[in-house]
């Protein structure tokens, strides 16, 4: 399989990815739109004509922000509606309430090894809220992308993941860490090779009615996402080249939800707004795609064991 290349790169913006194109009648969600690469992603998208809904757990933040993004784009059609991704009945009311189509649905919320956590379920939160809840609310909205993709052919997902995936699969036997000592990074990695996960199987599922989905390792950037390691000081290892700008973050999953480029590509993971390597062995740099976060059986088989937990 020829892995899939653009003109862009490490230092794209997101307005860049996106110059040209023009996504006028158009309805997106975008998932944690209050913050980080959320806001930018959205404003990207808001920005060529897309009708931009900023899911967000934060209503009053994500209402500055929507006001923010209509300022500097021009674009009155930013909305914004509260989703707790932890919270299974505020993501089935998220879902109950959206009302007809939907073209493009960017998962993006998350949050990164933060100390043991249980939902009320008895769910590690992070496989909870960078998962199932994102699982959740891509299932329950399965009409409303299938509506999007019967009006103009082919409707998409991001699913945001991170190079942490090479920490560690999906442990199936022990997803919540039951009997395995909590590890916070562990518990990271496992819910973004989830992520990997679910855009394998959500395309192999999904492809015949239109709908495809990637996933995208954004890089590395400062935002409220580093709060439970030390915010800034936590990235004091890495040399400041290999850090992003927001906008340089967003840049992928742009690239991913509107490049002609990508049309009928399903099920696959990029860096920097081009496709990488599979590996099967963990580098230094966690450069690449781990192999067994693209497995169709691991994909085929968490999919299953989502389902039976979110019901």
């Amino acid at each position: 399989m020829t892995l899939i290349t653009t003109a862009f790169g490490f230092s794209s913006t997101a307005a860049e990815v996106a110059r040209g194109i023009d996504l006028s009648g158009r309805r997106a969600i975008v998932t944690g739109g209050a913050s980080g690469i959320g806001v930018e992603t959205a404003r990207a998208l808001a920005g060529i004509g897309a009708e931009v809904t900023l899911a967000v757990r934060d209503v009053r933040a994500g209402a500055r922000v929507a006001a923010e993004i209509t300022e500097s784009t021009g674009n009155a059609a930013v909305r914004v509606v509260g989703l707790d991704l932890a919270d299974r009945s505020s993501v089935a009311a998220f879902a109950a309430d959206w009302v007809g189509p939907l073209h493009l649905l960017v998962n993006n919320a998350g949050v990164m090894a933060c100390p043991r956590t249980y939902t009320p379920q008895g769910w590690e939160l992070q496989f909870a809220t960078n998962h199932l809840g994102h699982f959740a609310v891509a299932t329950g909205l399965r009409g409303a992308l299938a509506a999007g993709a019967s009006s103009v052919g082919e409707v998409r997902i991001v699913s945001v993941s991170s190079s942490g995936h090479q920490l560690s699969p999906v442990i199936f036997d022990d997803l919540h860490f039951a009997f395995r000592p909590y590890d916070p990074w562990l518990a990271y990695g496992q819910s973004k090779t989830a992520n990997v996960l679910f855009a394998v199987e959500a395309t192999r599922r999904w492809a015949g009615e239109g709908i495809v989905a990637n996933a995208v390792m954004p890089g590395a950037i400062y935002t409220n996402l580093q709060r439970h390691i030390g915010g800034k000081e936590s990235g004091a290892a890495l040399p400041a080249e290999q850090f992003k700008s927001t906008r340089q973050g967003a840049a992928t999953s742009v690239l991913l939800a509107t490049s002609p480029r990508l049309q009928g590509i399903g099920g696959r993971y990029f860096v920097d707004c081009n496709e990488t390597e599979t590996v099967d062995s963990r580098g230094d740099t966690l450069a690449g795609v781990a192999r067994y976060a693209l497995d169709p059986a691991n994909a085929a088989r968490l999919w299953e064991v989502s389902e039976q937990l979110v019901g």
